[in-house]
């Protein structure tokens, strides 16, 4: 299948005219989301798509078109039409399509055949599962929201003048689930996670514990005093965090001053304990990928050393303006021209896990969840406000559960004062791992 599609990428590039570049991405993929609800299927979609993007660079213009079917004459159309958008567009000299840069594509395991023959009522049964662990996970369990099956298969492949020629084929799958917890009159919510790439690799007994666990622990929930504290990040806030920083960290958006990293590459960012890697290659990475959205092998990417900036994420394009090179990571579907993006991003774990990095705190705050972070962060200042829930941390052990306090700070001062990274690298459904984060010296704004 994966042939095929590069086959027709090569057709594209086939009918370049002289002295124009031409880049064609195709791509094909299913995806299916399964909900159940008291044991039965509450909505089943299954969607499969596909279709080919293709660019055309001619002096300096580019121009873009996309289909949604993969025949000849549909193929020719969406040439003509890209040549014929090159023509009104402004002439950039940056403008060029990514040529092979001596990177050897890794050897990646991201192919599941179990998942593709993987039946659907396998889906729906592994999603009822979950449910019932939930229910028997503990007797405070009131209700879940949601208890849901995801996966995706994705095939890829891009061609073009240039050289460069790329095939790709990932699986992947995940089950969640949305619970809530009540005591009296107080109900409280808890979320819980089983990452993979085949069905057989999903724990519905860790997820429904994790979800039970989260929501439990916030009965009897107070707000706390207003104060200056040490701060605990759970993996899943880390990897919301870590997913801000990344975005400072695209080429695009230095060049257009809006990153707060802008002008520092060689400078002290973070704590020395910082190193952070956009990695994926790393298969463990729900992202992992071999090849970016140019076609270009993967690579690993180490943006921050024991607190020194040293490197941003760039495209083809990017690269070019800020006159260095792509680093790997353009991002696209076959609907749009490539942007820049951090693809699989982690911090280096520490030695230490979770319950000794908690018995080092003497007073602190254990962070589980927040709420409104994306909006709460300004990329270019760094300034940072977010609602949040937890537990108190007294003399080293968790104390009582506390919610409804927002934490303020900058993102700045939040990496120059992290205390220490725990061991518990933990990969979630997003393009960001998660690791337990110990931070000095933040406000939490409570009563």
């Amino acid at each position: 299948m994966t042939d095929e599609l590069l086959s027709v990428a090569d057709r594209v590039v086939a009918m370049a005219r002289v002295g124009e570049q031409v880049e064609a991405v195709v791509v094909r993929g299913t995806d299916t989301e399964i909900k159940v609800y008291g044991g039965e299927v509450e909505s089943l979609s299954s969607a499969r798509s596909q279709g080919v993007g293709v660019r055309v660079v001619v002096d300096g213009r580019q121009g873009f078109a996309h289909a949604a079917t993969l025949d000849d004459a549909t193929l020719s159309e969406t040439l003509a039409e890209a040549r014929d958008n090159a023509t009104f567009a402004t002439r950039d000299e940056h403008a060029g399509l990514a040529a092979p840069d001596g990177v050897e594509p890794p050897r990646l395991d991201l192919h599941r055949p179990e998942l593709e023959a993987f039946p659907p009522e396998a889906k729906v049964a592994l999603a009822a599962e979950l449910e019932r662990a939930v229910l028997g996970a503990d007797p405070r369990i009131s209700g879940i929201e949601s208890a849901e099956y995801v996966d995706g298969l994705s095939e890829a492949a891009v061609a073009s003048t240039t050289g460069v020629r790329s095939v790709g084929r990932e699986t992947s799958c995940y089950l969640a689930t949305y619970v809530m917890a009540a005591a009296d009159d107080e109900v409280q919510t808890g979320f819980g996670f089983s990452v993979g790439r085949e069905p057989a690799q999903l724990d519905p007994r860790r997820a429904a514990a994790d979800a039970a666990a989260r929501a439990t622990r916030m009965l009897g929930a107070v707000q706390p005093a207003t104060t200056r504290t040490t701060v605990v990040l759970d993996p899943w806030v880390t990897a919301q965090l870590l997913g801000i920083v990344g975005s400072t960290l695209n080429g695009d958006a230095v060049l257009k001053g809006r990153s707060l990293f802008a002008d520092r590459l060689g400078e002290p960012v973070a704590s020395p304990l910082v190193t952070l890697v956009d990695d994926p290659t790393d298969v463990r990475a729900f992202t992992a990928t071999d090849a970016d959205g140019e076609g270009l092998a993967a690579r690993r990417n180490e943006l921050v050393r024991d607190g020194v900036l040293g490197r941003f994420v760039h495209n083809a394009y990017t690269g070019r303006r800020a006159g260095t090179t792509s680093t790997g990571n353009a991002v696209r579907s076959y609907r749009s021209t490539p942007s820049v993006d951090c693809l699989a991003l982690a911090l280096v774990p520490g030695a230490d896990d979770p319950g000794a990095l908690v018995a080092g705190v003497d007073d602190g705050v254990l962070v589980q969840e927040v709420s409104g972070l994306h909006s709460g962060v300004n990329p270019v200042s760094g300034d940072l406000s977010t609602g949040a829930e937890g537990i108190r941390i007294r003399s080293g052990e968790l104390a009582e559960p506390v919610r409804e306090f927002t934490i303020a700070s900058t993102l700045q001062r939040m990496l120059l004062d992290v205390q220490a990274v725990g061991s518990d690298l933990e990969f979630l459904p997003m393009n960001a791992a998660g690791v337990t984060l110990v931070v000095a010296d933040l406000t939490i704004s409570g009563s």
